[in-house]
C-alpha cells in the first residue's frame, strides 16, 4: 500500500507536468496568434488613416481651385459692372446733351433775330417760346420745379436765406423765392432759396 501511495505520488507530478506543458503550449499559441494579428490591425488602421488623409487633401485642393475660380469670376464681374456703369453715365450724359442741342439752335436764332429787328414784342414772344420748350425738356427728363408759392417752409426742399415779420397767418410760410429749386425724380438737385415769415 505504501508502494501504491508512492506510485501515485510519483505519477501525479508527471500528470501535472503534462498539464503544465499543455497550458504553456496553449499560452504560446495565444501569444503567437496575438503577435500575428496585432501588426495586421495596426497596418489596416494606418492604411485607413492614409486613405482618409489623401481624400481630405483632394477635397482641400478641389475647394481651393473652386475658390480661385470664384474669385476670378467675381473680379471679372466687378470690372464688367464698372465698365457698364461708366458707359451708362457717358451715354446718359450724351442723350441729355443731344436733346439740348435744339434749344441751343433756338437761342442762336433768337440772338440773330434780336440783332436784325426792332420789334421788342416779337423778341419777347420768341424768348417765351424757347423758355417753354426748355421747361418741357426738363419735364421730359423728370426735372421739376419745387413749389414755393404759399407753401409751408420745409427744410427738405427749401433753404431759408432770411426771415421776415409777416404776421401770424404767414408764420412758417414761404413769403418769397429768390432762386427756384428743382428735383430730379424724388431727389432734390437744388434747394429753393426762400424768405420765410416769422
Amino acid at each position: 500500500m505504501k508502494k501504491n501511495k508512492d506510485k501515485e505520488h510519483v505519477e501525479q507530478p508527471v500528470e501535472n507536468q503534462q498539464e503544465n506543458a499543455n497550458v504553456q503550449t496553449e499560452n504560446a499559441k495565444v501569444e503567437v496568434e496575438n503577435a500575428e494579428t496585432a501588426p495586421i490591425e495596426e497596418v489596416s488602421e494606418t492604411e485607413t488613416l492614409q486613405a482618409k488623409v489623401a481624400e481630405l487633401e483632394a477635397r482641400v485642393a478641389e475647394l481651393e481651385e473652386l475658390k480661385l475660380r470664384q474669385m476670378a469670376e467675381f473680379d471679372n464681374f466687378r470690372r464688367r459692372t464698372n465698365k457698364e456703369k461708366l458707359e451708362l453715365m457717358t451715354t446718359a450724359g450724351e442723350r441729355i446733351f443731344k436733346d439740348m442741342l435744339p434749344l441751343v439752335d433756338d437761342f442762336e436764332r433768337a440772338k440773330d433775330a434780336m440783332a436784325k429787328t426792332d420789334d421788342i414784342e416779337a423778341v419777347r414772344q420768341g424768348i417765351e417760346l424757347i423758355y417753354n420748350k426748355f421747361i418741357g425738356f426738363l419735364a421730359a427728363n423728370d426735372v421739376k420745379v419745387i413749389d414755393t408759392i404759399d407753401a409751408d417752409f420745409n427744410t427738405d426742399l427749401h433753404e431759408a436765406i432770411t426771415t421776415f415779420a409777416a404776421g401770424e397767418e404767414k408764420k412758417g410760410k414761404v413769403i418769397d423765392c429768390t432762386q427756384k429749386g428743382y428735383t430730379l425724380g424724388e431727389k432734390v438737385i437744388r434747394f429753393s432759396k426762400v424768405v420765410v415769415g416769422e
